[in-house]
C-alpha cells in the first residue's frame, strides 16, 4: 500500500510517523509546499490552490490515500480536494481532537493557529461537542513557523507566551496545529509548570493514521516487516527529508527508512 500526506511543511510528520508504526510495511509520500510556508494568513481560494497543487505532486506518485495532514488545509482545502480525487483516491481529513477531550471531562483548551482560533469552523465543533465543558480558546502566533525551521528558542518563547495565557484550570489541550505535536512535551511542561497538575495532550495523528487504514479496508499490523519506503516532495522537488525534521522523534522514526527518489 501507499498512502501520501500533504502539508505546508513538516507538520505531516506525526501522521506520517503514526502510519508508519501502524504498518512498517506501507510506503509513504510526503509531500509538503516549504517554499510558500506559512498558508495560514492565505485567503482560502489561495490556500486551496496550494494545498491542491502539494496533493497533485503526491498522486503522480499513484497513492491508494491521501491524507490532508493539516489543520489549517483540512479546514479550507478539503471540499476542493475531494472533488478532484475522490472516488478515485480517498481523501482523510485532519480534525482537532475535540471530541475526546471534552470526553475526559475537566477544562480543555485548545492551541491553534491565529487563523483557526475562533474561526467558525473551530467554534463549531466547540458547539458540537463540549456541552457543558469549559473550553478556552489559545492562539499561538509564531508557533508553527519555529516548529517548521527547528528555532528553538522561537519555539520555548511561543510555548511560554501561549503557555501564560492558558488558565491553569486547564486538564488538558488539544494541539490544534499539526507542528504542535512536535513538541508536545515542551507544551505539556510549560502549561503543568503554570497550572494545577498534570495535562493531558490531544493530537491528531493517531486517529488520523487509523482513519488512513480504514478506508483503505487494512488493519493495523505493527508487526509487519519494515519495507516501506520514503518519497519527500518538497514544493514538487524529490528531496531528501529536510534536517529540521530529523530534530524531531517523528522524523528521526522516518529517516532510516530508504528513500524513493
Amino acid at each position: 500500500m501507499k498512502i501520501a500526506l500533504v502539508d505546508s511543511g513538516i507538520g505531516l510528520l506525526p501522521a506520517a510517523a503514526a502510519v508508519r508504526r501502524l504498518r512498517p510495511d506501507a510506503d509513504l509520500v510526503l509531500s509538503s509546499d516549504p517554499d510558500s510556508m506559512p498558508w495560514g494568513p492565505r485567503t482560502p481560494e489561495d490556500l486551496s490552490a496550494h494545498a491542491l497543487a502539494v496533493a497533485e505532486a503526491a498522486a503522480e506518485h499513484a497513492p491508494d490515500a491521501l491524507v490532508v495532514a493539516c489543520n489549517t488545509a483540512s479546514v479550507h482545502a478539503l471540499p476542493a480536494l475531494r472533488e478532484r480525487f475522490e472516488p478515485a483516491l480517498p481523501v482523510i481529513g485532519t480534525v482537532p481532537a475535540i471530541k475526546p477531550a471534552v470526553a475526559a471531562g475537566g477544562h480543555v483548551a485548545i492551541w491553534a493557529t491565529p487563523a483557526t482560533t475562533g474561526s467558525p469552523y473551530q467554534r463549531r465543533l466547540i458547539a458540537e461537542f463540549a456541552g457543558a465543558t469549559p473550553v478556552t480558546e489559545v492562539a499561538c502566533p509564531g508557533l508553527a513557523d519555529a516548529v517548521q525551521w527547528d528555532d528553538p528558542t522561537a519555539v520555548a518563547d511561543a510555548i511560554a507566551d501561549a503557555a501564560a495565557r492558558t488558565p491553569s484550570t486547564v486538564t488538558s489541550v488539544v494541539l490544534g496545529c499539526t507542528h504542535y505535536e512536535l513538541v508536545g512535551d515542551a507544551i505539556r511542561t510549560a502549561v503543568e509548570h503554570s497550572g494545577t497538575g498534570p495535562l493531558t495532550l490531544h493530537g491528531s495523528a493517531p486517529a488520523v493514521a487509523a482513519q488512513a487504514l480504514r478506508r483503505l479496508g487494512l488493519a493495523p499490523d505493527p508487526a509487519a516487516p519494515a519495507t516501506g519506503t520514503l518519497t519527500v516532495l518538497l514544493s514538487g522537488r524529490a528531496e531528501p527529508l529536510p534536517a529540521a525534521a530529523l530534530s524531531y522523534e517523528q522524523g528521526r522514526l522516518l529517516a532510516p527508512v530508504a528513500a524513493d527518489l
